[in-house]
């Protein structure tokens, strides 16, 4: 087995087991127990590795540089976050707590940049005294905040990005599309009434008037789970238009814009992943149009990839319980497979109806396949890891079953619900397997609870 939606270094063995990475699933569970996400390691550098020289190359040759950022949202430890950075990524952070793993990763505070729709006071702080490379402005109230923390500091001037909305809509579903009017991320692009100028443009203007704030650029960010292009073009277009017009305004070219990440990967068998050559050239060309359009010098690009490089690099291994047919209404017959598992460390299916596939990891079968629907272990008829996948009629308990792409979202949106340990994060590479996130215990949950 090879290909999307499985890791690179995912196979079948002589015996008809998934190994990852050399690394036999089955000998992996004894070892480190289900349900346990599996990271290829070398995947991972390989896809960022991709990224990096995709998007250098793309933009050197249009005559500009570019810095790509591991959107760390997408899972971040201490060895994701170094690895990254080993491999020529900066890395991308949205709260404080992501701040803290990047720079106890060692990475330099220079090479972070910190989103945040709500970002507190602590967290700006925690910023600033770290020295990261970039603060995105999301509020025109933002621009006061940082602002007077660089005061309270008396340091250097804090190098800040305006996050816009370009009004471009896309991605897999509405709560994962990004720039539209209607929700809390960036400042509109639309003119306010009465000719006032846009949200974007006066919190631009804001950050001009304050010695305390250097503009360092423009940030867009569209969506996420991307698989048609286009709306990045449009996108670049949109915020490079408002750099030109800043200009004009105020006779400062800023010299940074990002155009953010959400290239789509493969989550089904058949999928096709946005590919990072595909995208980097197609944004090279439309931001050099655009700037010769506009008569403006080309900006240093940055680009923000999280799901498309650790998404593909990760499965997740269960332990089979009941297995239970059920009769349809329309009389089929849908077999549900309930794991060791389930909605507390893969959300995405609950959140946002996500598709995944899932394959038997200790055997192979010649038995029929039949429909089943992979369920978790959850008191929610929600708490469904697989809506719909054929698997082997013979399919019992204490089978081991592999469900690939889960890197993105798995991890880091996985909770403690129904008092469950959350699983570890074990990482294979050359035949062997390593910790990096130890699997939660009842321990653990006890000892937050005060009584």
């Amino acid at each position: 087995m090879t290909g999307a939606p499985w890791s690179s270094g995912t196979a079948r063995v002589a015996d008809g087991a998934l190994a990852v990475a050399g690394v036999d699933l089955r000998a992996l569970a004894a070892q480190h127990g289900t349900p346990a996400y599996v990271l290829d390691e070398a995947d991972f550098r390989a896809r960022a590795r991709a990224f990096r020289a995709a998007f250098t190359a793309a933009f050197t040759a249009i005559g500009t540089d570019v810095d790509v950022y591991y959107a760390g949202k997408a899972f971040l430890s201490v060895a994701v976050a170094r690895w990254a950075h080993e491999e020529g990524l900066r890395v991308d952070t949205a709260t404080g707590g992501e701040l803290a793993v990047a720079l106890r990763a060692g990475v330099p505070g220079a090479d972070i940049g910190l989103h945040g729709n709500n970002k507190s006071d602590a967290e700006i702080g925690r910023a600033l005294e770290a020295g990261v490379g970039r603060l995105i402005v999301d509020s025109l109230g933002e621009v006061e905040r940082i602002a007077a923390a660089v005061r309270e500091r008396r340091g250097d001037p804090a190098p800040v990005m305006v996050r816009v909305t370009t009004g471009v809509h896309a991605g897999g579903h509405e709560y994962i599309s990004t720039a539209h009017e209607d929700q809390k991320f960036g400042l509109s692009l639309v003119p306010g009434p009465d000719g006032e100028p846009s949200p974007a443009l006066a919190a631009l203007r804001a950050v001009l008037a304050r010695p305390e704030l250097r503009l360092l650029g423009l940030h867009s960010h569209i969506g996420s789970q991307i698989l048609d292009p286009s709306g990045f073009e449009v996108a670049a277009r949109k915020v490079l238009r408002l750099r030109a017009e800043l200009a004009v305004q105020t006779g400062y070219l800023v010299p940074e814009v990002d155009l953010g990440g959400g290239y789509g990967i493969a989550y089904l068998p058949g999928d096709v992943p946005l590919d990072p050559d595909r995208i980097a050239k197609d944004m090279a060309a439309a931001v050099e149009a655009a700037c010769v359009e506009l008569g403006t010098a080309l900006p240093r690009i940055s680009v923000e990839p999280g799901r498309a490089i650790v998404g593909p690099t990760t499965c997740t291994l269960y332990t089979v319980g009941t297995v239970k047919p059920v009769t349809l209404d329309d009389g089929r017959v849908r077999t549900y497979v309930s794991v060791d598992g389930g909605m507390s460390d893969n959300l995405r299916p609950a959140l946002y109806g996500a598709h995944y596939h899932a394959e038997l990891a200790s055997r192979t079968s010649t038995a029929p396949v039949v429909l089943c629907r992979v369920v978790g272990k959850h008191c929610e008829s929600g708490d469904i890891v697989v809506h719909e996948v054929q698997l082997p009629a013979d399919v019992a308990p204490g089978d081991l079953l592999a469900v690939p792409a889960t890197g993105a979202y798995g991890r880091s949106m996985a909770s403690n619900y129904n008092q469950v340990p959350r699983p570890p994060v074990v990482a294979v590479t050359g035949g062997e397997s390593r910790v990096l996130v130890r699997r939660e215990t009842e321990d653990d949950l006890l000892a937050l609870d005060q009584g």
